[in-house]
């Protein structure tokens, strides 16, 4: 299987990830939403990533239904999301609450990357940027409500693995987490994930997408 685009993205890179933990042997495409929009037009009509490309010629898309793929595969003993009940419950609303974080972390970065400066709206950043960190703050919280190391059950899950991924790159993208009002809990778990053979194996420094005009 062929998984394109950059691992600098927080939607890849769980997917990345994920595989890797999994061994799960794919194939990596190295491309922009910018520069090879069209490359990636070919497998996914949106032209977004990730887009996991199966053996059969098959291309699934968006991140969640590639996961949910890949965890079907595996069979239940090994998934990484929760089967049932309230740790899969509690997996979920962590991995919303991350991904929406990366969301408005990447509108942000889109506003500047794409939109010229004339047009460029602040009061939009704002909220954008105040969304993010009360995910954030949310995040954090159930983190800090966890005696353990993991934020649901007594192993990794889905859910750090997304956070982490998440966590990474709002702070390298957009600087989150410095200085006194840091993230304590999450940046200690995504220190601990990032330390991990399956996340260095498949980490890239961040790099904003490329003008297309």
């Amino acid at each position: 299987m062929i998984l394109i685009g950059m691992f600098d993205s927080p939607f890849v890179r769980r997917v990345a990830v994920t595989l890797n933990v999994l061994k799960i042997p794919f194939e990596h495409r190295h491309w922009s939403v910018g520069k090879d929009f069209e490359l990636i037009r070919r497998y996914n009509p949106l032209g977004r990533v990730p887009t996991l490309v199966l053996d059969d010629g098959d291309s699934l898309i968006d991140s969640a239904a590639i996961l949910d793929y890949v965890d079907d595969s595996v069979g239940p003993d090994r998934a990484l999301l929760p089967r049932a009940g309230k740790k899969r419950r509690d997996a979920l609303r962590v991995m919303a609450i991350a991904t929406g974080a990366a969301e408005k972390g990447v509108l942000q970065i889109y506003e500047t990357v794409f939109r010229p400066n004339e047009k460029r709206h602040q009061a939009w950043v704002d909220r954008c940027a105040l969304q993010m960190n009360a995910a954030l703050v949310e995040l954090e919280r159930l983190a800090e409500a966890r005696d353990g190391d993991w934020l649901v059950g007594d192993r990794m899950t889905q859910a750090d693995i997304t956070a982490s991924c998440v966590f990474t790159f709002l702070r390298e993208a957009l600087a989150v987490g410095e200085g006194a009002c840091g993230y304590p809990r999450l940046a200690a778990l995504s220190q601990r994930c990032e330390a991990l053979p399956a996340f260095r194996a498949v980490k890239a420094a961040f790099s904003a997408p490329g003008r297309t005009d």
